[in-house]
């Protein structure tokens, strides 16, 4: 059963190549959606897919890239919604 996946990722991660890091984890599991960092010093990402693949992810975003130092992970599903062709990374508008 498909799954939507909205996380918000806490601790040093950014400027630690988190984004990319994330990215390459999605696309090994065939995930779409996005991820991105916000203002606060967080990152964000959303992902759709098999709901086994995306606890997978999860444990992925826990563990980061070794530069990473992750505090907590704020996770909520949403309903499933086919809303993106790939997974890529995102960009705050200014």
């Amino acid at each position: 059963m498909n799954a939507r996946l909205h996380v918000f990722v806490s601790g040093k991660v950014q400027g630690v190549s988190y984004r990319g890091y994330a990215r390459r984890a999605a696309l090994e599991l065939g995930l779409k959606g996005w991820v991105r960092n916000l203002y606060d010093g967080r990152v964000e990402a959303v992902a759709e897919g098999p709901r086994p693949d995306l606890e997978i992810f999860i444990g992925r975003l826990e563990a980061g890239p070794a530069a990473a130092r992750i505090e907590s992970l704020d996770i909520r599903w949403e309903a499933y919604a086919e809303e993106f062709p790939d997974f890529k990374i995102a960009w705050l508008d200014f």
